[in-house]
C-alpha cells in the first residue's frame, strides 16, 4: 500500500512534468534524439529543388518523366532510464530528496518519449540491478515508471554504476537513449562508459544537494554515511574543516565531469530544490546546435 503523501507527490510530479513537456520540451526532445535511419515511403514526381540522388531511375524510365523516392525518418526509439536508488539518494536538505528529483527528471524524459511514440524502460540499481522494467509505450506505463522510482525499496544501499551498465549491454541489443541518473559519489568506470556510449546514446544526469557542497557552521555534528553506515564527528564551527569539506566535494565533482567528458558522455548537473527546466532546455539546445554543425 503506497502512503497517501507519496501518491500526492507522484500526482504533483505528473502534473508539473507533463505541463513542461507540453509547453516546450517534447519538440526539443524530438529534434535532439533522432531515429536510426530512413525508411522508404513513396515515389512522387520530381520537383525543382529535389536532390538528384533521390531520383528513381526505373520509374523515371517507365513514365518518361523524372520521379524521386521519398523517405521518412525511422522514428521509434527506446529510452532506458537507469536510476540510482542507493542509500545516498534518499538525502535531501530541503523539501526534495535526490530520489524525488530523479523521479521528476525521469518523468520529463518519459513523457517526452511517449509524446513522440517512443518506448520507455527502467533500470533501478544500487551495487547491483534491483529492478528492470522492460520498455513499453503509453501514459499508464510512464506513471508506473515514476511510481517505481519513488517507492521502490532496494535490498542494498551501496552503489556500483558498472553493474547497471553491464546489465544494460546484456538486455538491450538495439541502440537506445540511455539516461544514467545518479549522484555519482563512487568512482565511474571510464572504459565501460565509452563502450556503452558507442552502442547507445548515453546521457548522464548528475544530481546533487546544496548541503553536499557546503557545511553550515553549527558546531559539532555527527554524520552517518547512508551507504556504509560509517559515522564521523566533525566540528563545523572550524572554518578549516568546512573549507576542506568543500574542496573535497569540488574535487570529486571535477573528477566526475572529467571522466564523463573523456568517455564522450553528455551530462546535465542538477540540484534538489532548484528548477531543472532551464538546465534541461539548455542541454537540448546545446545538443541541437552540435547536431546541426555535424
Amino acid at each position: 500500500m503506497i502512503p497517501r503523501e507519496v501518491l500526492k507527490k507522484i500526482k504533483q510530479i505528473e502534473l508539473r512534468t507533463n505541463r513542461l513537456v507540453t509547453e516546450s520540451l517534447a519538440g526539443q526532445y524530438h529534434s535532439v534524439f533522432k531515429g536510426q535511419g530512413m525508411n522508404f515511403d513513396e515515389v512522387r514526381e520530381y520537383q525543382p529543388g529535389d536532390e538528384v540522388r533521390t531520383i528513381d531511375w526505373n520509374v523515371t524510365a517507365r513514365m518518361n518523366h523524372p520521379f524521386v523516392k521519398k523517405f521518412v525518418e525511422e522514428r521509434e526509439l527506446t529510452v532506458m532510464l537507469i536510476v540510482d536508488v542507493s542509500g545516498s539518494n534518499l538525502f535531501g536538505s530541503g523539501s526534495q530528496t535526490k530520489r524525488e528529483l530523479a523521479a521528476e527528471i525521469a518523468s520529463v524524459l518519459a513523457f517526452s518519449a511517449i509524446r513522440n511514440n517512443d518506448k520507455v524502460g527502467l533500470l533501478l540499481f544500487s551495487d547491483r540491478v534491483e529492478k528492470f522494467v522492460p520498455p513499453r509505450k503509453g501514459k499508464r506505463h510512464v506513471l508506473r515508471v515514476i511510481r517505481e522510482i519513488m517507492v521502490f525499496q532496494p535490498e542494498h544501499r551501496q552503489t556500483r554504476v558498472d553493474e547497471a551498465l553491464q546489465f544494460l549491454l546484456r538486455v538491450t541489443k538495439h541502440r537506445s537513449i540511455a539516461v544514467l541518473v545518479s549522484d555519482f559519489l563512487n568512482p565511474l568506470p571510464p572504459s565501460l562508459l565509452r563502450q556503452v556510449n558507442r552502442r547507445h546514446d548515453l546521457v548522464a544526469v548528475h544530481i546533487e544537494d546544496d548541503r553536499e557542497h557546503e557545511l553550515p557552521a553549527l558546531g559539532y555534528m555527527t554524520l552517518r554515511d547512508a551507504e556504509t553506515d560509517e559515522i564521523i564527528e566533525i566540528n563545523t564551527g572550524d572554518a578549516r574543516k568546512r573549507k576542506g569539506f568543500v574542496e573535497r566535494r569540488q574535487k570529486l565533482q571535477m573528477q566526475v565531469l572529467k571522466t564523463l567528458l573523456t568517455a564522450g558522455v553528455d551530462s546535465i548537473q542538477l540540484r534538489t530544490g532548484q528548477s531543472y527546466a532551464i538546465p534541461l532546455a539548455r542541454f537540448f539546445e546545446t545538443r541541437e546546435r552540435r547536431r546541426l554543425r555535424s
